[in-house]
């Protein structure tokens, strides 16, 4: 299924919002009108389509790999509470 408009938004504005003055929840709620939740929903599917890795390769395997570190960080912590 080919990328949206809004896909293609999102992808953009993951590449590029470092560049926007102030805190990311607000450049998501005024640059693309989603809250900050069902944008970060929005974003963990479309990285994970074939669609938003041919658009943008390197971008889509540096989430991947920051989405991976993060649950890997997650699952590590948790063990660690176990003991």
């Amino acid at each position: 299924m080919p990328l949206s408009d809004r896909d293609l938004a999102i992808l953009a504005f993951e590449g590029e919002w470092r560049r926007h003055a102030g805190a990311k929840e607000e450049a998501i709620r005024a640059d693309l009108g989603l809250s900050p939740a069902r944008y970060y929903q929005l974003l963990g599917r479309l990285i994970d389509t074939a669609d938003a890795q041919a658009h943008d390769p390197m971008l889509v395997k540096r989430l991947r790999r920051l989405r991976d570190a993060r649950a890997l960080a997650r699952v590590g912590h948790a063990a660690g509470d176990l003991h």
